[in-house]
């Protein structure tokens, strides 16, 4: 699709498959500002549109959280969204030892229940 020099939001959320309210929500999240008509209208350049089909990719298709787009636009050195999963999903110690702790207590739970399931049969 070829984009003109300025595109508008209702444009802009046609070519991306998505209402409008959801441009002016990712507008407010990322910190993008678009500028506006003498009528008021926004409007949005080449550079703009292309900033809002990466994040309706790394949202739909990749998966991210708006938090994990957010980290991903920031980062000046990522070439790809997956090189910066790893930072985002690595489990710290902390965390580790709690989901130790928790699959120690339901496999605990899980004991109690079969032998209460034992006793329930005979």
């Amino acid at each position: 699709m070829k984009q003109a020099k300025r595109t508008r939001i209702g444009a802009l959320a046609q070519s991306l498959e998505v209402e409008r309210f959801v441009i002016r929500f990712w507008e407010k999240e990322f910190s993008i500002k678009s500028r506006r008509s003498e009528g008021g209208q926004r409007w949005y350049t080449k550079k703009d549109v292309d900033r809002f089909c990466l994040i309706k990719d790394l949202l739909y298709k990749k998966k991210f959280t708006i938090a994990g787009a957010k980290q991903y636009l920031k980062s000046s050195n990522s070439t790809s969204p997956e090189s910066i999963i790893p930072s985002i999903v690595m489990p710290t110690q902390e965390s580790q030892k709690s989901s130790k702790q928790l699959i120690l207590k339901l496999e605990s739970i899980k004991e109690q229940l079969m032998q209460l399931q034992q006793s329930l049969e005979l």
